[in-house]
């Protein structure tokens, strides 16, 4: 059985490609900077078309996404979330109609109104990067219709040491590694009081494959349906190495941030007997501590 993944070298994309290998699978990975992996873009639609005609997946998964709501992104956004979706489910409907489609959704996605968001809450265009998650959702439900069954998880934030640097979290605990270390450095920071969730990427991972592995739920926010504020992921990484965040933290004045809290309603994906093992005590020692991808 093969599981096709684009987008293989986020984060999202190690622990899944990880959880296929431990199920027997053979994963045909695909990610523009290539690697270990084979180097391609899931907005080629003849490339696209080739890899699902080879290899006739079990699961494609798409991941791939430059996650910024910057609107700057928004031809990056729309070729790789609006037209790589387009070219993966009609690929799938030519080549291998039997074949499970995953889309990544976003809590972004969804008006936000501070209340714990459902997959079956009302979309909110208010990003170039939440317009292409939109428009991706809407193919998924055309070709659904004719008979691809095609799923679409709604991600919430969630955490790895492999979060890239610019990422809040993993930039308080590189910090809190240094400060460790000897470092007398301040951490400038925005608004610590927004909330959000902080779930394991992991667990997330493992999130998607349930979905997948089910034919009766085609679309489920996945999430740990629990928020946390900046502030306290600051103070349970330096409690970790017996410091005051107070000590190394600056607030930039003036800064607003794009909401006050996001935050799933995760009833659906957990009535499929799915909940994340990993709490935030927990994830901040993973994420503070040097460990390499292959430690993982």
């Amino acid at each position: 059985m093969n599981a096709l993944i684009f987008g293989v070298n986020g984060q999202d994309g190690y622990y899944l490609s990880e959880l296929c290998k431990a199920k027997g699978f053979s994963v045909i990975g695909v990610s523009r900077s290539g690697g270990e992996w084979l180097t391609g873009d899931v907005s080629n639609r003849e490339q696209t078309e080739s890899l699902i005609k080879t290899y006739q997946p079990k699961y494609v998964f798409h991941l791939a996404a430059n996650s910024t709501t910057r609107h700057d992104a928004l031809f990056e956004n729309h070729e790789t979330i609006s037209t790589g979706s387009l070219n993966i489910l009609e690929a799938v409907k030519r080549h291998s109609p039997d074949t499970k489609v995953f889309i990544t959704g976003s809590g972004l996605q969804f008006v936000n109104t501070g209340v714990p968001i459902s997959e079956h809450d009302a979309f909110e265009a208010n990003s170039a990067y939440s317009v292409a998650r939109i428009q991706s959702v809407y193919a998924a439900r055309y070709y659904r219709s004719l008979g691809i069954r095609v799923y679409v998880g709604y991600l919430f934030h969630h955490e790895s040491p492999l979060r890239k640097p610019n990422h809040v979290s993993k930039m308080i605990a590189l910090a809190v590694q240094r400060i460790a270390a000897g470092s007398d450095e301040m951490i400038e920071l925005g608004d610590i009081s927004v909330r959000k969730e902080w779930t394991f990427a992991g667990d997330v991972a493992r999130g998607i494959l349930t979905l997948l592995e089910q034919d009766t739920l085609f679309e489920a926010v996945i999430g740990s349906g629990v928020a946390y504020s900046i502030q306290d992921w600051l103070e349970i990484c330096f409690k970790l190495i017996g410091k005051d965040w107070r000590d190394y933290a600056r607030l930039r004045e003036g800064f607003t941030s794009e909401y006050k809290q996001l935050v799933s309603n995760p009833r659906a994906i957990n009535a499929l007997d799915w909940f994340p093992s990993v709490e935030l005590p927990e994830l901040a020692k993973i994420m503070t501590a040097s460990l390499k991808r292959d430690t993982l």
